[in-house]
């Protein structure tokens, strides 16, 4: 083995008698490196998307939430969910409401997602940062209640950041059939009233649907008193949030579902993971047809050196140290240019992230981002260069074998 690696070695950085050979294995050699390279910045984007939509949600979305597997509701005050608001990595507990309902302001109305929190959403999520206008976050006092719309919701009902007329909330009665001759009598109606913001999170789903309201404003809405849809946690900083959500998976038993963010989005991320799969998929396509090139050059590398297989044979070499020889040349130009792929694709990460070199081309704050984001997973750089390697060993391995056969039939 040690004698076949030195020979392989030779012939791979010794100058050949044509200089095509020379030209094809470093064409070989520059192919396998940018096809690696591509999947490691390819990769790396998907995972800087990833982790641009998390951030995103994390503003709104808790660290975990409870909800029921059966029905649509839970008690809060009951002795399990008790046992959780009082777990040491539990910071904060809060019972949650959302109901669709149909709200109306003056001449227009849509159907919006009324979210039922209380004070402690300020500390459970970082919904101050989200918010515009001049006003201040405020859920009720004690003459009135008031809702914050997300801000495609105001444009489409035309509010404005302020509302000046309240806006009105309708939710059906639960068991009441609509009496034609009287079908307000079915409904539950309220009002909500302006603080003077707005919340935008920079996604359709919360922006353009969501109101946040007090939860007793939307308890009594939608007919459920002292009830919740689910439990909203704010772990302690430090706690690992999957060892936690397994603790109380535990604890609540099949009743409960216990969802972190990833699973509260679960469609969002579910798109992306198959986008990078697809993704991975076709440039290890590519990939394949780049090792093609591989196979020219141990072709043309056996018929330049046929001379000196010959020698060897004389020498009491046999076909499969023959084999051996050119299976590490390629092996060798195979690990070569993943070496080179991976610390060009990590080099181009490393740029993108501290200089933002390609741009979404939108124009400064048409986009939350300017630049591509790029965030390098260990994980992806190991796959990468096991599927470059496993591809360049797997290619050369029958055509050297079918080459050193037929030549040692001639």
């Amino acid at each position: 083995m040690r004698y076949s690696l030195f020979i392989a070695r030779r012939y791979l950085f010794s100058p050949k008698r044509h200089s095509a050979i020379n030209l094809i294995a470093g064409v070989a050699t520059c192919g396998v490196a940018l096809a690696t390279m591509a999947m490691v910045c390819t990769l790396s984007v998907f995972n800087g998307f990833q982790g641009l939509v998390a951030d995103l949600f994390t503003a709104f979305d808790p660290e975990l939430k409870i909800v029921p597997t059966e029905g649509k509701t839970l008690s809060p005050d009951c002795d399990t969910l008790q046992a959780v608001a009082a777990l040491p990595e539990v910071e904060i507990c809060m019972p949650t409401i959302e109901e669709q309902a149909m709200v109306r302001y003056k001449d227009r109305q849509t159907v919006a997602v009324i979210k039922g929190v209380d004070e402690r959403f300020r500390d459970l999520t970082q919904i101050d940062s989200l918010l515009v206008g001049a006003g201040r976050w405020m859920l009720n006092d004690s003459v009135v209640d008031y809702g914050i719309l997300g801000i495609e919701l105001v444009a489409q009902l035309g509010t404005g950041l302020k509302y000046v007329h309240p806006l009105s909330v309708y939710a059906p009665r639960r068991g009441v059939r609509i009496n034609a001759a009287n079908p307000a009598a079915a409904f539950h109606s309220d009002y909500l009233f302006s603080p003077g913001v707005v919340f935008m999170v920079g996604q359709e789903k919360y922006d353009g649907r969501y109101i946040l309201a007090p939860i007793g404003f939307a308890q009594s809405l939608f007919d459920m008193p002292g009830r919740a849809t689910a439990l909203e946690l704010k772990l302690v900083p430090g706690s690992h949030t999957s060892t936690v959500k397994r603790q109380i998976a535990q604890l609540l038993g099949p009743a409960y579902r216990v969802m972190d963010r990833m699973e509260q989005q679960a469609d969002v991320f579910r798109i992306v993971r198959v986008e990078k799969l697809i993704s991975y998929l076709f440039l290890t396509f590519i990939l394949a047809i780049a090792c093609f090139n591989i196979i020219g050059s141990l072709s043309m590398l056996i018929l330049d050196k046929q001379r000196d297989i010959d020698t060897l044979r004389s020498l009491g070499a046999d076909d499969r140290m023959v084999r051996r020889i050119f299976l590490i040349e390629g092996r060798l130009i195979s690990l070569i240019g993943a070496a080179a792929g991976v610390a060009l694709g990590l080099l181009l990460c490393a740029a993108q992230q501290r200089f933002g070199l390609i741009s979404l081309g939108g124009g400064q704050g048409q986009y939350l981002v300017d630049a591509y984001p790029v965030d390098v997973h260990a994980g992806d750089v190991l796959l990468v260069a096991v599927t470059t390697v496993a591809i360049g060993f797997a290619a050369v391995w029958y055509p050297v074998r079918y080459f050193v056969k037929v030549k040692s039939e001639q």
